[in-house]
C-alpha cells in the first residue's frame, strides 16, 4: 500500500513539474516580440514651446506646430521621411514664409553586433523664403551609435540656411540617452556648429532633459544653450539663450 502511495504521488508531482514547464514554455512564446513586417509606415504630430534645432530657436522663442510621416523598409534597413513646423526665423532674416519641410532618407543598419549605423541625406524647404542667399539646404549626415552612445556628424553640400559662402560647413552632434527609470529616459547632448568661411557664426550647443512616453502621447523637457550671442530676433532677444522646451508628440 505504501508502494502503491509512493508511486501516486511521485506521478502527481512528475504532472505538476511537466505542467509548470509547459506553462513557462507557454510565456517565453508569449514574450517573443513580434516580427516586424517589411514595411512599416508611421505619422506623427506635434507641440513645441519653442522650435529649438541645434540649440537656436527657429521659432522666435515662441511655440511651433509640427508633424510628418516616415517610411522604414526593415529587411534593407531603407527609409524616407518628410517633417514640417512652423518658424519665423526667415522672416527675422528678412526674408518671408514660416514653414520648414524637410524631406530625408538613408539606410540603418550594423557594423557590429554592438554598433550600428545611419547613413543619409536631408534636405531643409523653406517656401518662397525670399532670402538673398537662398534658405534651402542639403546635407549628408553619418552616424554611429552603440547603447545609449552615439555620434553623428553632418555636412551641408549648399550654403548653410542662408548664409554666404558657407558651403561644406559641418555639424557634430554626441548624444547620450539612458532610461534611467521606469521609462524616463535621460537625454544629454552636446553640438558645434561650424559654418564654413563665417567662423563668428560658429558655436557649440548643449542639452539637459528627459522623456518619457505616457502612451497617449510623448512628453520631452529639456533645458537648450548655444554659447553664441550672434543669433538675435528683430525685438532683440537673443535666439540662443538657455530656456525650457516643452515638446509633446504623438506617433501613430
Amino acid at each position: 500500500m505504501k508502494c502503491l502511495t509512493k508511486k501516486l504521488t511521485l506521478a502527481a508531482a512528475l504532472t505538476v513539474a511537466f505542467a509548470s514547464l509547459g506553462a513557462s514554455v507557454a510565456r517565453a512564446e508569449d514574450a517573443k516580440p513580434e516580427a516586424k513586417p517589411d514595411n512599416e509606415i508611421s505619422y506623427n504630430v506635434g507641440l513645441a514651446s519653442d522650435y529649438r534645432y541645434r540649440g537656436i530657436s527657429q521659432s522666435r522663442l515662441n511655440p511651433a506646430l509640427q508633424g510628418g510621416a516616415d517610411y522604414t523598409n526593415n529587411p534593407t534597413g531603407l527609409y524616407a521621411g518628410t517633417w514640417l513646423s512652423t518658424i519665423k526665423w526667415t522672416k527675422d532674416a528678412g526674408g518671408s514664409g514660416d514653414v520648414e519641410w524637410d524631406i530625408y532618407g538613408g539606410k540603418r543598419g550594423e557594423v557590429t553586433k554592438d554598433i550600428a549605423y545611419d547613413v543619409g541625406g536631408l534636405y531643409y524647404y523653406y517656401p518662397s523664403n525670399g532670402l538673398p542667399t537662398n534658405a534651402n539646404t542639403f546635407e549628408l549626415y553619418g552616424q554611429l551609435s552603440a547603447g545609449p552612445f552615439s555620434l553623428k556628424y553632418s555636412q551641408s553640400t549648399t550654403n548653410l540656411f542662408g548664409t554666404a559662402d558657407s558651403k561644406r560647413s559641418g555639424y557634430l552632434d554626441a548624444a547620450f540617452n539612458y532610461d534611467v527609470y521606469d521609462g524616463y529616459n535621460l537625454n544629454l547632448h552636446v553640438g558645434h556648429q561650424n559654418v564654413k568661411n563665417n567662423g563668428a557664426l560658429s558655436y557649440t550647443d548643449y542639452k539637459v532633459g528627459v522623456t518619457k512616453d505616457f502612451g497617449f502621447a510623448s512628453v520631452s523637457l529639456a533645458a537648450i544653450y548655444a554659447d553664441t550671442e550672434a543669433y538675435i530676433a528683430p525685438n532683440g532677444k537673443n535666439l540662443a539663450k538657455t530656456g525650457a522646451v516643452l515638446t509633446i508628440t504623438k506617433t501613430f
